[in-house]
């Protein structure tokens, strides 16, 4: 989560939303890692995990990422969280919570729905201290 945690505050020092993500293989291996580039892109899928998934995916030459862990600083987003059940990501570590955008233990809640036929193990609160922070300090500061 500390490389995920550094993606974010490299993100947010370029004007972006701090989020990060790292895809790691099961040795601990970064395969991944990205912080948020929807500004810099022009691309509102441009988020972290959306980019670490692309990137994982073409690293390895596969669409799915089985067996794989992702480590994001902000509970996914809808979006987001498909696209980590249809690459079939093993577990998912995220920090912040996010009630009013989080896909995964808010909002839709994806890996709960009858149509999402991957569930990854989900642990929740990794570093949200943290985590938080950097999204309270990003927005203070543009208010």
């Amino acid at each position: 989560m500390a490389r995920a945690l550094a993606e974010a505050k490299a993100a947010g020092d370029m004007g972006e939303v701090p989020v990060g993500a790292v895809l790691v293989d099961a040795a601990g291996a970064v395969i991944a890692a990205a912080g948020n580039r929807v500004e810099r892109d022009h691309d509102p899928t441009a988020h972290a995990e959306m980019l670490v998934l692309r990137a994982g995916a073409a690293r390895l030459g596969a669409k799915r990422l089985t067996g794989l862990d992702l480590y994001v600083t902000l509970e996914p987003c809808p979006m987001c969280a498909a696209a980590i059940g249809l690459a079939h990501v093993g577990r998912l570590y995220f920090g912040a919570y996010d009630p009013k955008g989080g896909g995964v233990e808010h909002g839709p809640r994806i890996f709960t729905q009858p149509t999402c036929h991957h569930r990854p193990e989900i642990y929740g609160g990794i570093a949200e201290r943290a985590a938080a922070e950097l999204l309270r300090h990003f927005f203070k500061a543009r208010r």
